[in-house]
């Protein structure tokens, strides 16, 4: 009997390949020290309740006071929840990131007074204070968008009730979470020599990128047969998400849930719909695609799981972590010397968790607190998808290091709405990169192949996701309850229209909706479309040489929050206001598609 090819635990992978999470806090002691602190510091910022309108002095300090005890409060909950993600199986982190959120929601109650009180001081008195205070200068756009939000903004008792409800309402998440990567299991399957392997998160997506077709269906109907299991409790909790969701959107006096989700970055919501309109017109092509996947592939009948396995011969072999850090290097050497020495910086200095261990969390990720590096969560494998990964974790990484470096720290978080454009701009770059280095046709029809998917799973497949959230948000806001079985034909019958008549729709794909963790963070998902539509657009003036194009980018990626997104975006000569972004991707689609053809 051959032997089970099993994940190492945590305490078996090397130092080498794992994150310095001691440049946050270099033991747990010290950790314990500042959750000490940081109670005190939110005890003390108690004085400044009623008094933040009294005069200027005392509005600076309490909002100076206010952004210590946060940045504090991120460092310590990023440790804490990094700690965890290494092993979701152990109790002693699992703990100690559950303390550390049960502390944020102790200082959002805490810090609930500000809003309302600022909201409560006039115009004539803010501009009196900031002519007295320079030091409140800094805050003009953190007031002027406290005003933009006024009317959702609630009184002081109320926001302190919806601080202290926030981790009931953060339940559905974490209940997933921990089913989905600490309890959820999965059987072992056969892989293409007949080894006897376990199935996993890390490993799904290579099983649907196997050669052999046993290997992809048994993947495939493995892993949604274990989710189907418990498909019933699963669509209770994805309920409750959803539930929560509207209650918040409601008490804050927002029309919808999607509205409250976009308003947070002033993004209206005619670029959601315009989005999947956009999307819709272009379904032809996507069919198109889906023709040439049956036909390559020469089968029959093309199925649900035949959709990640390349058009063209795989190249043979995989790509060692140390071969993925090179070619990153290479592909985003159009960015300039600087980038890249940022670049090699996060490979030698512990900002990236690699590979992937037992109990880990799937998937991959950047994050990170402001004042230390970022840091990146892979699950790396070796083939070139993850190499692509790497890229695309080191733009999320590198776009929060340029914000972090060139913004104070009010400022500088960037939105949901332009994070993911970074990262899909390394991702083109680097493709580009490949294309012109292949030495021959195959291999260029493989990255052909690969750029293709790269659209379909991220503009295509991200817009129907997004059209599934539109759908079930607005049943529940209609008063209709989300079952398993509802669940399961609305996502089904997306599944038949996005890809058509040239593929067997099998029904087990109607429980893919229970496996996405970012269902959990509702109106997130559509971002990944528009942003990888931005990112197309500059990433194409980039490879084209528009003079003064990488310092532009350079100037979006410093600018954190401290603009608009849309105005952010324009700084490149992108415009998300208009459909053009969206409609000139589609068509590189069409154009990479008749390639392939």
């Amino acid at each position: 009997m051959s032997e089970i090819k099993k994940n190492p635990k945590r305490e078996e992978v090397s130092p080498e390949d794992c994150w310095r999470l001691e440049d946050l806090y270099p033991s747990d002691q010290a950790w314990e020290a500042d959750a000490q602190a940081i109670r005190q510091q939110l005890e003390d910022f108690a004085k400044y309740q009623d008094r933040l309108g009294e005069s200027s002095s005392s509005l600076f300090a309490g909002l100076q006071a206010q952004d210590a005890l946060l940045l504090r409060m991120e460092r310590l909950y990023v440790y804490a929840s990094q700690k965890s993600h290494q092993d979701m199986g152990n109790s002693f982190y699992q703990n100690m990131a559950d303390r550390a959120q049960a502390l944020m929601v102790q200082v959002g109650d805490g810090t609930s007074f500000v809003e309302p009180e600022l909201l409560e001081i006039s115009k004539e008195d803010w501009e009196k204070f900031r002519k007295e205070e320079p030091g409140l200068a800094l805050y003009q756009r953190y007031m002027q968008e406290k005003q933009r939000k006024k009317v959702h903004i609630l009184s002081k008792e109320m926001e302190g009730v919806l601080a202290k409800v926030s981790e009931l309402g953060q339940s559905p998440q974490n209940i997933f979470t921990m089913f989905n990567n600490a309890d959820l299991r999965f059987s072992t399957i056969l892989d293409e020599k007949g080894r006897e392997q376990e199935l996993t998160h890390g490993r799904y997506v290579q099983f649907l990128e196997s050669p052999d077709r046993r290997v992809r269906r048994e993947a495939f109907e493995q892993l949604y047969a274990a989710y189907d299991s418990f498909r019933h409790t699963l669509a209770a909790t994805f309920s409750a998400n959803v539930k929560q969701e509207l209650f918040f959107a409601r008490m804050r006096n927002y029309g919808s849930s999607r509205e409250a989700a976009l308003n947070e970055s002033n993004i209206p919501v005619s670029v959601y719909d315009r989005l999947i309109e956009a999307v819709h017109s272009h379904l032809p092509a996507m069919h198109r695609y889906v023709r040439l996947r049956r036909n390559a592939l020469d089968v029959e009948t093309l199925h649900m799981y035949d959709l990640y396995v390349p058009l063209v011969k795989k190249p043979s072999r995989a790509y060692t972590f140390d071969q993925a850090k090179e070619l990153v290097k290479e592909g985003l050497a159009p960015l300039g010397e600087d980038y890249i020495h940022l670049l090699e910086k996060g490979f030698q200095e512990g900002w990236i968790d690699v590979y992937e261990n037992q109990g880990k969390r799937s998937g991959a990720y950047s994050w990170g607190a402001y004042g230390t590096h970022p840091y990146v969560l892979l699950n790396y494998n070796g083939t070139l998808n993850h190499v692509f990964t790497l890229a695309h974790e080191m733009g999320h990484a590198l776009h929060s290091y340029h914000s972090d470096k060139n913004q104070p720290y009010l400022y500088a978080g960037y939105k949901i709405f332009v994070a993911e454009v970074a990262s899909t701009c390394n991702e083109a770059l680097l493709i580009h990169h490949l294309l012109e280095k292949a030495e021959d046709e195959d291999e260029k029809a493989y990255l052909i192949n690969y750029f293709l998917d790269q659209f379909k799973g991220t503009l295509f497949r991200q817009t129907m996701f997004a059209e599934f959230e539109k759908t079930v948000h607005e049943m529940v806001q209609n008063g209709e309850g989300l079952t398993a079985e509802n669940l399961c034909r609305i996502y089904y019958d997306l599944n038949k229209e996005y890809y058509g008549a040239d593929i067997e729709v099998d029904k087990a794909i109607e429980m893919e909706w229970a496996r996405i963790p970012h269902f959990y963070n509702s109106f997130y998902v559509y971002q990944y479309a528009t942003g990888f539509s931005a990112a197309i657009a500059i990433s194409s003036k980039i490879l084209a040489g528009e003079p003064g194009i990488v310092e532009k980018y350079k100037q979006f990626l410093s600018g954190g929050s401290s603009m608009d997104c849309i105005d952010l975006l324009k700084i490149c000569g992108v415009d998300m206001t208009s459909s053009e972004p969206v409609e000139n991707a589609l068509r590189v689609f069409e154009e990479y598609l008749t390639r392939m053809e």
